[in-house]
C-alpha cells in the first residue's frame, strides 16, 4: 500500500474487524475515498467514520477546508543558512502544518524515528487560523478534530521503530489519548508520564493547584526504550594493560529458598576472608560458576585496588565483553515515568527564551532540557535520529536536538513545522519573529541582522549547522500559463530528488505525489502533446 487512499482503506477494515464501524458503512466510505479528487477530500471522508460506540469516543467534526489549489514547498533563500558542510541540514517548514506532513510524505514516509507536540489546546492559542478554521475556539471537537488528520498522517510518517510524545494538559488528556488509541491503536500505548510545569499556585479554583501536565507517547511496531546507565565506568589498571574493565554487584534479588544452590560462604583465597551469603539477596551465580570466574580474573575483592570502596566481592566485566553481549541494548535500563528534576519547569522554559530574545517572546515554552530528557529516552542507541516536531513554537525541539547532538556528537536532524500566525509580540509572525530567529541565534552566534547583543551567546558556544527554510506555497491545478505550472514551479529537489531531465519524468513525479495535478493533465489534450514532445 503505497497511497494516502490506500492507508486510509486500510483503516476503514481494521475499524470493521475490531467492530467499531458496521460492514456496510464502510463498503460506502471506501467507495466514496476511491472516488476521491484528492488526499485532501479522502481524508475528510475517513474521518466520518472515527465515531466509536456508545462506550467509546464522541466529536462533532469540524473538517479541513478543501481546495483545488496544490500545495508545496518553496524554499526561502533569505531565512536559510548554512555553516558547515559537515554537519546536518535541518528543516523548518513555514505553514499550515497540515499541508507541511502532507508534503513530508513525499519523502519521509515511513523515516521518521522521533515526533514529538505540544499541539495547542486552549482558546485563541492557534490565532488567525483557528479564527479561520475553527472560528477561534478550541473547544475539545475541535482539538480532536483538528489532530485527527494530522495524527493519521504522522502515523504514515513515523518508522516501524518510531515513537510520538504528546504533551497535553489535564483537561484534555482522556480525550486526546482516546483518540490516539484509536490512530496508533491500544496496543501501540507506552506510557503517560507526568510533567510538573510549575510549582504549586495558591489562588486557583477549588483550592487544588494543577502544576502537572502530561507527555503520552505511542510507539511503532519494534519501538524500544531506555535510559542510559549513569553509574557505568570503567577503569584501565596497569595489571591489565589496554583492557579496560567494570564492576557489577554480585548478589541479585533472590531469597536462598528461591536458589538454594546460590546460598554459599564466599572466600577469598589470598587472604582467607570470609563473606557469608545474605539469605534474602544471594549471590548472582552458582559456587562452581564463582570458582570459573575466579580462575579467569573475574572476581574483585575488597581490598584488591585501592581506589574502589566495596565492602563485598563484586563480578569484572571486560570492555570487550560488554561489546560482544550488546545485542541492542545493552548498557540502559528501564526508563520511569516518575521524571528527573534536571527536565525542568515552564519557568526554565521562559529562562531559555529570555536568554536568547532578552524579553519573554512566546508564551510557555517547553524547558530544552525537557525535550532533551524525551529524545535520549525515546532513541538512546541512535544517534543519527530524523526528529519532527509539526507544532513547533518557539523551535524548543530544534534547540534540544542541537544539544544533545554537541553533547555526544551526534548526527542528528530535526524537521520543524510551524504556522505563522501574529501575535501582539510577533507581528511578522511566530515562524518569522521566535521559530526562525530562535535557531538562527544559537546555530550561528547572531540574528539576520548582524546583531549579537544576546544574553545566550555570551554564556554558551553557538551550534554551528545548516537550516533549510520552506514556505508553503499553492498553484493553482490547471494553471498552464509556461514558467508558472505546477511542473515548473515545484523543485523536485526541496523533496530529496535528483533534478529530472525531462518533462515526462517531472510531470509523472508531480502528478504521482501531488493528487490535485493528476486529473487535470489526463484531461488536457494540450499538457499530452507537450509530454509527447519532451
Amino acid at each position: 500500500m503505497n497511497t494516502i487512499k490506500d492507508k486510509l482503506i486500510a483503516e476503514i477494515d481494521k475499524r470493521v474487524a475490531d467492530k467499531i464501524l458496521e460492514p456496510a458503512n464502510a463498503e460506502l466510505l471506501k467507495k466514496l475515498i476511491r472516488q476521491a479528487d484528492n488526499d485532501n477530500e479522502a481524508m475528510s471522508i475517513a474521518e466520518l467514520g472515527t465515531t466509536y460506540k456508545r462506550t467509546g469516543l464522541h466529536f462533532d467534526k469540524r473538517l479541513e477546508r478543501m481546495t483545488d489549489d496544490i500545495c508545496y514547498f518553496k524554499k526561502n533563500e533569505a531565512l536559510s543558512f548554512y555553516t558547515d558542510d559537515g554537519k546536518p541540514i535541518h528543516k523548518l517548514i513555514i505553514g499550515d502544518n497540515y499541508q507541511a506532513l502532507q508534503n513530508l510524505l513525499i519523502q519521509y514516509k515511513g523515516k521518521i524515528d522521533v515526533i514529538y507536540i505540544d499541539p495547542p489546546y486552549g482558546k485563541d492559542s492557534m490565532g488567525e487560523f483557528a479564527q479561520t478554521n475553527y472560528e477561534n475556539a478550541i473547544t475539545r471537537d475541535n482539538l480532536l478534530s483538528m489532530l485527527y488528520p494530522r495524527l493519521m498522517l504522522a502515523k504514515m510518517l513515523l518508522s516501524d521503530s518510531g515513537v510520538i510524545f504528546c504533551s497535553i494538559d489535564d483537561r484534555n488528556q482522556a480525550y486526546v489519548k482516546c483518540l490516539f488509541d484509536e490512530v496508533f491503536g491500544e496496543m501501540s500505548f507506552v506510557a503517560t508520564i507526568p510533567w510538573r510545569k510549575r510549582t504549586a499556585k495558591s489562588d486557583v479554583p477549588f483550592g487544588i493547584s494543577q502544576d502537572y501536565e502530561w507527555i503520552m507517547c505511542y510507539g511503532k511496531e519494534y519501538f524500544q526504550s531506555g535510559i542510559e546507565k549513569e553509574t557505568r565506568k570503567y577503569y584501565e589498571t596497569p595489571d591489565f594493560p589496554n583492557r579496560p574493565w567494570r564492576i557489577h554487584d554480585m548478589t541479585t534479588q533472590r531469597s536462598a529458598k528461591e536458589r538454594p544452590n546460590c546460598f554459599f560462604m564466599v572466600i577469598n583465597p589470598k587472604t582467607g576472608e570470609k563473606y557469608p551469603p545474605n539469605p534474602n539477596r544471594v549471590w548472582a551465580n552458582n559456587e562452581e560458576t564463582f570458582k570459573e570466574y575466579y580462575f579467569n580474573n573475574r572476581i574483585i575483592f575488597p581490598g584488591d585496588y585501592d581506589f574502589l570502596s566495596i565492602t563485598k566481592p563484586v563480578i569484572r566485566y571486560w570492555k570487550e565483553d560488554d561489546e560482544k553481549k550488546s545485542g541492542d541494548f545493552l548498557g540502559f535500563v528501564a526508563a520511569s515515568t516518575d521524571l528527573p528534576k534536571e527536565v525542568g519547569m515552564t519557568l526554565d522554559g521562559t529562562k531559555d527564551i529570555t536568554s536568547i530574545f532578552g524579553d519573554k517572546s512566546f508564551g510557555f515554552p517547553k524547558p530544552v532540557s525537557l525535550i532533551q530528557y524525551i529524545l535520549r529516552l525515546a532513541n538512546p542507541l541512535s544517534k543519527k535520529s530524523i526528529i519532527l516536531d509539526f507544532f513547533a513554537g518557539s523551535g524548543t525541539t530544534g534547540h534540544a536536538v542541537l544539544e544533545l547532538n554537541k553533547k555526544d556528537e551526534g548526527n542528528r536532524t530535526f524537521i520543524l513545522c510551524q504556522l505563522n500566525e501574529t501575535t501582539p509580540t510577533t507581528p511578522n509572525g511566530i515562524a518569522y519573529d521566535v521559530t526562525a530567529k530562535r535557531l538562527k541565534r544559537i546555530m550561528t552566534g547572531e540574528c539576520y541582522d548582524g546583531t549579537k547583543d544576546f544574553k545566550w551567546i555570551k554564556e554558551n558556544k553557538m551550534y554551528g549547522g545548516n537550516l533549510d527554510v520552506y514556505d508553503l506555497a499553492t498553484v493553482a491545478n490547471f494553471a498552464d500559463t509556461d514558467g508558472k505550472t505546477p511542473f515548473e514551479v515545484i523543485d523536485e529537489t526541496l523533496y530529496g530528488q535528483e533534478k529530472f531531465q525531462t518533462l515526462r519524468e517531472k510531470v509523472e513525479w508531480v502528478c504521482s505525489n501531488f493528487s490535485n495535478a493528476q486529473k487535470n493533465v489526463e484531461n488536457d489534450d494540450e499538457w499530452k502533446k507537450r509530454i509527447a514532445e519532451g
